[in-house]
């Protein structure tokens, strides 16, 4: 990829359409390089995606330079939460009556695959920091909520599998368990965030101390947010995400309509310091270093996370299943859940055309489905999830990656051309 990467984003490719046949060449089904337990190797699977989720999220919540107040994010708050909702409720039922999945499985199936990915087609994200395109927008702010919003329904499915770590979700306390996990999980990581950043920006700009150590500052963000929310019992992957947020809503107030490319100008060699304490340039600067240093984590985090990927493919092998569970999902599911969610809301056709086929599942797919495999419940049903689950995520990262690049320049030459006229 290093030596590829100018080449390969000119094609109609994803990066991760490389990294998963990889994957699967180098197990079982392949050359055998590879084996990996999926089963007994869950709890260390659930740690490696839950690093990369909070990295991508993070990533995303930096990139949306909107105020809150705006009116755009309530497209990306009905994509995330309704829309999820929706998405979880129709391919249960479909789990239930068309694949003759258990109740539990077939709730924990809708809610495996109800999330989208804020990291693999990157084409369909908002391109950089203030990037107010009502598509783009939309699609990254949904992958950086649902995430979160998808927790209390996988554990709705963990409870009707007899899981005791998930009894509370089978209490009529549960829909104000869940309300809160968001709440509290986007407060106190926006909040976190807020007083961190203001505290490094108030050393740097009166003291000249806290410079440099970017790197630092942005994983010590994403762990101490996400552990806060855990503390209050919030959901945090929130909370990370709403940490990116405030860290960008700072500068978005110091800088204004000025892009923060502008506002730092060019920066001299070794004249870093200068910029970092520059009392209108330091919010920009924090934001924009932290910015490149986590896309830089989210590349190798989705290298790695693919590849997994297709080693477990490898082994689960590919899944009628899953095919028929993915056709579902990308025509019927996907479609009725933005159109349910986005009611009332004005969008343009296309953009409401290409939101429906732009529902990208990865990640976090990836995460929950290793997630509830660390519970006791039946083996033949984990393996048949199994299967199906990574056969759907693998049709999304083929399907999607060969489609946004073609389907996204069409889209704008098609704004480019109103606006001309």
């Amino acid at each position: 990829m290093g030596l590829l990467g100018t080449i390969w984003h000119r094609l109609p490719l994803s990066p991760a359409m490389l990294y998963l046949p990889i994957g699967f060449a180098l197990g079982p089904s392949g050359a055998g390089l590879v084996t990996l337990d999926p089963y007994g190797n869950a709890a260390l699977l659930t740690l490696l995606t839950e690093i990369a989720l909070l990295i991508s999220l993070f990533t995303v919540g930096l990139k949306l330079r909107v105020p809150l107040a705006d009116r755009i994010w309530r497209l990306p708050l009905r994509l995330g939460v309704v829309g999820m909702l929706v998405t979880s409720a129709l391919l249960a039922l479909a789990g239930f009556y068309v694949f003759g999945l258990p109740p539990g499985i077939a709730v924990l199936l809708g809610a495996i695959l109800s999330p989208t990915d804020p990291v693999l087609a990157s084409d369909v994200q908002v391109h950089d920091a203030g990037d107010r395109d009502r598509l783009r927008f939309s699609l990254s702010g949904e992958g950086g909520m649902n995430d979160g919003t998808a927790y209390p329904v996988v554990m709705l499915g963990l409870f009707l599998l007899g899981v005791e770590e998930a009894r509370d979700y089978g209490s009529r306390w549960a829909p104000l368990m869940a309300m809160w996990g968001i709440l509290a999980g986007f407060g106190s990581g926006f909040l976190l965030s807020r007083g961190v950043v203001r505290l490094a920006l108030h050393l740097r700009q009166h003291y000249h101390k806290a410079l440099g150590m970017e790197e630092f500052l942005t994983l010590g963000l994403i762990a101490a947010s996400y552990g806060v929310s855990h503390l209050v019992h919030g959901v945090g992957f929130i909370a990370v995400f709403a940490a990116g947020v405030a860290m960008r809503r700072i500068e978005h107030e110091r800088s204004g309509t000025t892009s923060p490319t502008e506002m730092i100008g060019a920066v001299p060699a070794g004249d870093a310091p200068a910029v970092a304490t520059h009392p209108q340039k330091a919010p920009a600067y924090m934001a924009e270093t932290v910015l490149g240093f986590n896309q830089q984590l989210e590349h190798i985090a989705e290298f790695v996370m693919v590849l997994l990927l297709g080693i477990m493919l490898s082994a689960a092998g590919f899944s009628l299943d899953g095919v028929i569970a993915a056709a579902l999902l990308f025509l019927v599911v996907r479609p009725v859940s933005v159109v349910l969610a986005l009611l009332g809301e004005k969008t343009g056709r296309t953009q409401r055309v290409l939101m429906a086929w732009f529902g990208i599942r990865g990640i976090g797919s990836l995460y929950y489905l290793v997630f509830a495999l660390q519970y006791d419940w039946a083996m033949d049903m984990k393996q048949r999830l199994v299967s199906m689950v990574l056969t759907a995520v693998a049709i999304s990262i083929l399907l999607h990656g060969i489609s946004a690049t073609p389907l996204m320049e069409r889209y704008h030459r098609r704004r480019q051309a109103l606006v001309d006229e």
